[in-house]
């Protein structure tokens, strides 16, 4: 049996529903005060382009710089491309990642992978042979 996901004691559909208002009450401090701050024009622009995606509407991928929007539950279900520095990274929105930031989702750094030391790079690679 699949364990259904609740935010702060409330299903997702529910959540869905309710209004700003009452969500705002939901959300962690900094979220609720980063959004009753209000809501520039770039992020609302970003938030009607994830309605219409959830709607069908739009058949685009929907790209952005902005990883500082908070993840509301009418979000839940659209793919996003976050940009990470050099790259846009696609993340699929789980009811899982409501009141977290878009960013913490696009990592901006990458594991190194170190290769082999090349010829001539210390006195010890000099005897390592060349296939």
């Amino acid at each position: 049996m699949v364990k259904e996901f609740k935010y702060r004691g409330i299903q997702i559909d529910e959540l869905q529903n309710l209004s700003l208002e009452k969500l705002f009450v939901l959300l962690p401090s900094r979220a609720r005060r980063s959004l009753t701050r209000g809501i520039t024009d770039n992020k609302r622009k970003l938030l009607e382009e994830t309605k219409l995606a959830k709607a069908g509407k739009i058949n685009t991928p929907i790209k952005t710089h902005l990883r500082d929007v908070i993840i509301l539950p009418y979000m839940v279900g659209v793919t996003i491309q976050v940009f990470a520095g050099k790259e846009f990274r696609p993340i699929v929105i789980k009811p899982e990642m409501v009141g977290h930031y878009l960013g913490e989702f696009a990592l901006t750094n990458k594991r190194v992978v170190h290769g082999a030391p090349g010829v001539g790079a210390s006195r010890s690679s000099l005897y390592v042979p060349l296939k």
